[in-house]
């Protein structure tokens, strides 16, 4: 994973020039303009890219807790000493001008140690507007601040000479610091940069539920985690350039993105490329070997029919026209969490780009229900969130969810647990119970017919009993069956009774039917008998219909056969019978309704 990680690092330093160990590519969110003789001018807001000096690889250590400036660029408490009231502010100020003195042979630096020396008309001045605009809210503390030299075209520290002088800095410490036993990269096998006594690697922005400065990837801090007596990072033998490869992909994957107008209030939302986050706790990061664009990751979002059905048909020819003598791009995904200061890795896949492509379009055939007469596919944010009862953001059930069905959407092979398919059955079964008497919508939805379906295939993929898409008359499964007959009983009911119902069969004996059946159907057999009584009174052509289809769906099946319990694969069996039928059953009554509106226009 962290070769991977370092290749896709490299390919994007190439892409934004970012090709030297000693700079990193950073925003400049304030600029400060000064003269020639360093009197202040102005202080500006920015949101410019630029290269400064990677303090993590020509200092060597962390910024948490270490004070370690950096050459000409960095934030308001190194820049300013802001604010001055605090000891660590101050000390920061005087750390970067010693850095910047480090430098003083350097003509370009003159207008900015002028600048520190004359405090009257520079750096007090600065302080002054830069607190004045901070107390309006207008900067930020933490904002990365640069030296702009007025009527100049860039930046002081953008200047050649400055850039030059960092990295010759750099190699010359690389060279002090590198020992006489030269050990090759775990990642690269070389030994052309150092790969020992190497304090820190590096940060990652964004991490879900990470520390708000960042998380290592790879970090050895206590005894406990070291091993074969190397110390600290040594444990990893990883080289400085390797390093920085990684850190620069892992970085960009979590921050890279664009601003989107969003549908609903119109206004800019911004929406990472190479991420998905599911939940406040967790995130799949993705890319591929070589550049490539991954439209298909977009449907398990916003899965349109017609685009689904291209995928699936798309695959169907590349297999046919598969040549196996070209090596194929490689896909990868890595699901990931913060633990405190530190990223926990909860999953890794590495898949063909074939495959890729193949498992997400199988994806999309083990989704597919039919509702309204059409196959329709759900979205993974909505199947994710149809097993739990509390807030998205803080709901830990609602990831592990995410997490298992993003592995289940690329991997065709995977089997997601059955605790899913239970958590699922306990909400439809809560709603039923604690909501009867609401008006609302039956809890067996869409997102959760589909969800039971993916489940039961997924899991009985080499043998048992595969469940279709819609309505499916050759399955004789005992559970299938039972959930069919629960559906025709709830609409004899309806039927009879009408639609105002307070607690009908459905919300009474959902949970009892599809769990404990024997003792369940026997009461709701005793009801519906009672309700085609009345139907029969009072509609006869309704009572013909529903009575006819009640019993040829009992007929098969034999009384001393009910089951006491069903498994909860049965569960879920029952509750895609009912829903399958139900579906079915608003199908017929729609053509007939059409049928009806048809030949009255006729006759009209």
């Amino acid at each position: 994973m962290i070769k991977e990680l370092a290749d896709f690092g490299k390919r994007i330093r190439l892409d934004t020039n970012n090709i030297e160990d000693s700079l990193c590519l950073e925003t400049i969110e304030i600029l400060i303009e000064i003269s020639s003789d360093g009197c202040f001018k102005n202080v500006y807001t920015s949101e410019k890219e630029s290269f400064i000096e990677d303090v993590l690889r020509t200092e060597d250590k962390g910024r948490t807790i270490a004070i370690v400036p950096r050459l000409l660029v960095d934030n308001s408490q190194y820049v300013l000493g802001f604010p001055n009231d605090k000891k660590r502010a101050n000390e920061c100020l005087q750390k970067f001008k010693d850095k910047i003195n480090l430098y003083s042979d350097l003509e370009e630096l003159a207008p900015v140690i002028k600048f520190y020396e004359n405090k009257e008309s520079g750096l007090n001045k600065a302080y002054e507007a830069f607190n004045l605009k901070f107390k309006k809210k207008e900067l930020s503390e933490r904002g990365n601040i640069a030296f702009y030299l007025e009527n100049a075209d860039s930046f002081i520290h953008e200047n050649k000479a400055v850039y030059d002088a960092i990295k010759r800095k750099y190699i010359k410490d690389e060279n002090d610091r590198n020992s006489s036993e030269t050990i090759p990269c775990t990642i690269c096998g070389k030994t052309d940069y150092r790969s020992k006594n190497i304090a820190v690697h590096g940060v990652i922005k964004k991490v879900p539920d990470g520390h708000t400065a960042g998380c290592s990837l790879i970090s050895y801090n206590a005894d406990a985690f070291e091993s074969y007596f190397f110390r600290g990072n040594d444990n990893s033998t990883i080289c400085t350039h390797c390093i920085k490869n990684y850190i620069v992909g892992l970085n960009w994957l979590m921050i890279n993105g664009q601003f989107k107008q969003n549908e609903k209030d119109k206004k800019p939302k911004w929406i990472p490329t190479n991420r998905q986050n599911f939940g406040s706790d967790t995130s799949m990061i993705y890319w591929t070997r070589e550049k490539e664009s991954l439209d298909e990751l977009n449907l398990l979002d916003n899965p349109v029919v017609g685009q689904v059905s291209n995928l699936i048909d798309s695959v169907v020819k590349a297999k046919n026209n598969e040549t196996k003598s070209i090596k194929s791009n490689q896909f990868y995904s890595c699901t990931l969490s913060g633990a405190a200061a530190r990223i926990a890795i909860r999953d890794w896949i590495e898949i063909s780009l074939e495959d890729y492509k193949r498992n997400i379009a199988q994806w999309f055939k083990d989704i597919a229900i039919q509702n309204d007469g059409k196959l329709k596919y759900s979205r993974i944010y909505f199947l994710a969130q149809s097993g739990h009862n509390t807030k998205l953001e803080n709901d830990p059930t609602f990831s592990r969810i995410a997490n298992h069905l993003w592995k289940t959407a690329l991997l065709n092979n995977y089997m997601p647990p059955l605790w899913i398919l239970s958590s699922v059955l306990k909400r439809i079964r809560y709603i039923e119970s604690v909501e009867a008497g609401k008006k609302r919508r039956d809890p067996l939805t869409l997102e959760r017919a589909s969800l039971i379906r993916l489940i039961i295939n997924r899991n009985n993929s080499k043998n048992g009993i595969m469940m279709k898409e819609q309505l499916d008359t050759t399955n004789v499964g005992i559970a299938y069956m039972f959930g069919r007959i629960f559906a025709v009983q709830v609409a004899i009911q309806r039927a009879a009774i009408g639609k105002n119902i307070n607690a009908g069969i459905r919300e009474v004996f959902f949970s009892s039917a599809s769990t404990n059946p024997a003792p369940a159907f026997g009461r709701i057999m005793r009801l519906t008998q009672r309700h085609l009584t009345k139907l029969k009174q009072e509609d006869s052509g309704a009572f013909s219909v529903l009575d006819r289809k009640l019993q040829e769906l009992c007929r098969p099946i034999n009384p001393s056969d009910f089951p006491s319990i069903f498994s909860l694969e049965e569960q879920g069996q029952f509750a895609l019978g009912y829903y399958h039928q139900k579906q079915k059953d608003y199908e017929d009554y729609k053509e007939h309704q059409n049928i009806k509106l048809k030949s009255t226009t006729e006759e009209d």
